[in-house]
This record gives structure tokens, C-alpha cells and sequence, in this order.
């Protein structure tokens, strides 16, 4: 049983971070932040080429850090493999101890960096929850065949987006992912916690029941708060925080100092994680850093939040 499904099932306040595989094939600075990250995370969630933008893939990071002692989370897309390459991929992470994973469907590849790349999209997120399902309940590949030594079975994840119109189509949908053998769901980067808490209540009152951990993103300047609400799909940044991270700047600027709206960044997340577990709105936290994975200790120990107590 992997460290997140422990502490999810035991009633601890779940933390898990992301990282992204290198784009090429040296993996010294992932290891590096491996390394802040073991005893500090109950799992690391490796992107599948993010964005649809070419890295080394989630299953090879995925192994480093396995083997590094940091508990990984393989994510599969369905965006670039068929039904039999995700299997293969499954039962690859299963030989090397991956026993977490998330299913995404995959940004189309038009808005990445390969754009004349054809997309797959043979199962989408749901697709890939409900194979694997199948696999563990009848220890057959996706063509009926029997497995060697049976099925591995997996602890299933999958995402869901709160800021998202209508609503009630994210809440459909994270019906039929939980249906499919879901068994966490994270969300997309979530900035408002009163908008946090009545999605939540909206997934109660469907009567859908499975542990959501809170998405979160540490702002590092104001520009990056701008360009996500204008890019991103179901990120919303309040003004007010665009405004604080501005007013940060313009005090490091007057006063000669470097860095001040990375460190707001990282205080307001911090003060989202403690308001989120001290208010019980959900069971933890996935936290992006985007790059800037050696912040996020620093951010738990601000949070008071320590997954060996």
C-alpha cells in the first residue's frame, strides 16, 4: 500500500507534490529535489509531458525516484498512447514497485512544442480508470488475455477542475472518474477556498464520496498570476492577490531587494494549506511548484504541516 493511500485511508492530512521529468536525459536536478522532498510528501506526482510539451516520460522519472526512496505517482495521458501502451506502461511501473498513478486525458498537442505530432486519445481519463479496473478484477489485458502472475492493482487517481461553468459538468464527470475505479482526485490550482468549499459541498450533496485534495500553486509574481488566468483553463487568481504580488515588487524594487513576491507567493500558499486542514475542507493538498520544487518544505513547515506526526 503506497504512503498516499495510507494516509488518506487513515484519516492523515494527505500532501503530495509534482514534479516534471527533464527535457532531455539527465535527471540530476529532479533527483536533487528528490531528495528535499523524501519524508516531506506522501508521494511525488510526475507530469506526462505537461502542456503537451516533449520531456522524458513519467514512467522514467517515476523509476528514479523509486528507486531514490521517494514514493512516486505515475500519471498516464491518453493523449499519446493507445489502450495496449498505457497497459504496457501499467504493468512496467508495477515490475519496478509504482503502485499510485493519475489518469489525465492529455492537452491536445496543438499547444505544445511538437505541434505536428498526431494525438491518440484511444481512452480518454475515464477510459483509462475503467481498463485498469477491468485489469485488476479479472487479471486480463485489455484484450481479454490472461496476465502472467495476475494483475497489479493500482491506487487510482484522477483530476477534476472546481472553477469550472457549468459546474455541473465537472461534477458528472467526477462521477463517471469515481465510477471507473477512482479511488483520490486532485484538483486543479485553487486560489479562492470559498469557492474550494462550495465545490465541495456541490460533491457532497451528489452524493459522490472519495477523498479531493486541494490543488495548490505558489504564486511567484503577479505577471504569472495574470498570464494563468488568461491561459489556463479553471485557474482563477483573485485580484487581490495579483495586487499584493504587484505591491511585493514594486516594494523590492524601491527597497533593492530581490524576491519578495516569490516569498508572498509561497506565505499565502502556506496560509491556504493551514486553512484547509484547520477547517477540514479537504482531506490534503497536491501542490505545483512549477519548477520550484526545493520551496515546497518551506511552505509545509509555514503551513505546520509535518506528515511524520
Amino acid at each position: 500500500m503506497s504512503l498516499l493511500q495510507r494516509a488518506l485511508e487513515s484519516g492523515k492530512f494527505a500532501v503530495t507534490a509534482e514534479m516534471a521529468p527533464p527535457k532531455g536525459c539527465d535527471f540530476t536536478e529532479q533527483l536533487a529535489s528528490a531528495k528535499l522532498l523524501s519524508g516531506k510528501v506522501h508521494g511525488v506526482n510526475v507530469t506526462d509531458m505537461q502542456s503537451a510539451c516533449l520531456k522524458a516520460s513519467s514512467l522514467g522519472l517515476c523509476i528514479h525516484l523509486k528507486q531514490a526512496g521517494v514514493e512516486p505517482i505515475l500519471q498516464i495521458t491518453g493523449r499519446d498512447r493507445n489502450r495496449m501502451a498505457i497497459m504496457g506502461d501499467v504493468l512496467s511501473a508495477a515490475s519496478f514497485g509504482i503502485d499510485t498513478m493519475l489518469a489525465l486525458t492529455g492537452d491536445h498537442p496543438v499547444v505544445g512544442d511538437c505541434k505536428d505530432t498526431k494525438p491518440v486519445y484511444d481512452l480518454d481519463s475515464v477510459g483509462i480508470l475503467t481498463m485498469l479496473s477491468e485489469m485488476e478484477a479479472t487479471g486480463n489485458d485489455c484484450g481479454g488475455n490472461p496476465l502472467t502472475g495476475g494483475a497489479p492493482v493500482f491506487f487510482k487517481g484522477a483530476s477534476v477542475t472546481p472553477v469550472y461553468e457549468p459546474r455541473l459538468l465537472q461534477i458528472n464527470k467526477l462521477r463517471q472518474k469515481v465510477e471507473a475505479g477512482a479511488k483520490y482526485i486532485q484538483t486543479q490550482g485553487i486560489f479562492d477556498l470559498d469557492e474550494l468549499k462550495r465545490f465541495m459541498d456541490d460533491v457532497a450533496a451528489a452524493g459522490i464520496n472519495v477523498p479531493i485534495m486541494a490543488g495548490i500553486i505558489p504564486l511567484k509574481a503577479a505577471g504569472m498570476a495574470r498570464f494563468m488566468n488568461e491561459n489556463v483553463p479553471g485557474i482563477a487568481v483573485p485580484q487581490d492577490m495579483i495586487d499584493r504580488l504587484a505591491a511585493a515588487a514594486a516594494e523590492g524594487k524601491e527597497k533593492g531587494v530581490k524576491g519578495l513576491p516569490a516569498k508572498l507567493g509561497m506565505e499565502m500558499a502556506a496560509e491556504m494549506i493551514a486553512k484547509i486542514r484547520d477547517e477540514h475542507l479537504c482531506p490534503g493538498v497536491h501542490i505545483m511548484a512549477i519548477g520550484a520544487e526545493k520551496n515546497v518544505p518551506p511552505i509545509l513547515e509555514m503551513a505546520g504541516v509535518d506528515i511524520s506526526k
